[in-house]
């Protein structure tokens, strides 16, 4: 390794004799002449000036052994700040979520983490797309559902379900659906990502499993924009608890169908690392678990609520 070279040298440089050097390093002096003799050739250059007793350096092994020891200073101080970053929150924490969730919820949520720990840098993209985690680079990631493979850990942070909603004026003038296959003959407002239309909603019941295909005049890639349009009347919608908890208690939305649910939408902090978490993962991971059931999240049903 170039950094060990590097220390052998400075050694060597230090102590200026390759017996001393030897005896420091549990050596031979003939080892660590040959070991002299291996870095000198991969370089290229002579080092030192070997006489019987003392060595001393040579032009290029005055500048190898400066520059050498600026090196290994930064490496020591790269060292001791990753020491330090496995003691205590610092640096640059990436940190990736959905747009609706992640304005409401996270972005409070890092607003106040950045503000208690001041050697923290933080990043929050928002992205409805799914993303790689590793090959872009984030720390962590808020996701609604389990981890999709065992490279990544989870930890769940909110329980949360898909309902299906609609305001109270639709279903004065719509009716109410008693069946899910009532659903093809209802306005049903659905969301687009990524040039895909999810138009069919797979729903749990008493742990089984139903399918139906919805349709309806209004669609859009934007949830706040589509729950808008739920609570102006125009359809019913499929959307997590989190985000209509507030509109059902004040009586603007209704559960439709509510022994219907999608039950596998549970929001989780999702990171890259197994071994070894750096602090700044540990306290965000403890932090917005605490946090997120004061600025309104709930781990209780929304229908038990």
């Amino acid at each position: 390794m170039v950094d060990s070279d590097l220390a052998f040298f400075a050694l060597l440089a230090r102590k200026g004799s390759l017996s001393e050097t030897a005896l420091e390093l549990g050596l031979t002096t003939s080892g660590v002449s040959k070991r002299l003799a291996k870095l000198e050739n991969r370089l290229g250059v002579r080092l030192l000036n070997r006489t019987t007793r003392r060595v001393s350096l040579t032009s290029e092994g005055e500048a190898y052994r400066e520059h050498g020891q600026a090196i290994l200073a930064s490496i020591a101080d790269l060292e001791q700040m990753l020491r330090k970053a496995g003691e205590r929150p610092q640096g640059l924490l990436r940190i990736n979520s959905t747009f609706g969730f992640g304005r409401e919820y996270i972005a409070p949520i890092v607003s106040e983490f950045a503000r208690l720990h001041p050697e923290i840098s933080a990043q929050l993209v928002l992205t409805d797309a799914p993303i790689n985690l590793v090959e872009a680079g984030y720390d962590i990631a808020i996701r609604f559902g389990s981890p999709p493979n065992s490279r990544l850990i989870g930890r769940r942070l909110l329980r949360n379900r898909r309902y299906l909603c609609a305001a109270p004026s639709y279903i004065e003038r719509h009716g109410q659906p008693h069946r899910l296959r009532d659903l093809a003959d209802h306005e049903c407002i659905v969301l687009r990502q990524d040039n895909q239309t999810y138009d069919v909603w797979r729903l749990q019941r008493n742990q089984a499993t139903e399918s139906i295909k919805v349709q309806g005049r209004l669609s859009s890639n934007d949830g706040e924009i589509a729950l808008r349009w739920v609570l102006e009347g125009h359809g019913i919608m499929l959307r997590s608890e989190w985000d209509i908890r507030r509109h059902i208690e004040a009586g603007r939305l209704s559960i439709v169908l509510p022994r219907y649910a999608q039950i596998d939408a549970d929001i989780y902090g999702v990171y890259p690392e197994r071994d070894n978490v750096s602090a700044k993962i540990r306290a965000f991971m403890t932090f917005v678990s605490d946090r997120l059931r004061s600025l309104g999240g709930s781990d209780s049903d929304l229908l038990e609520a």
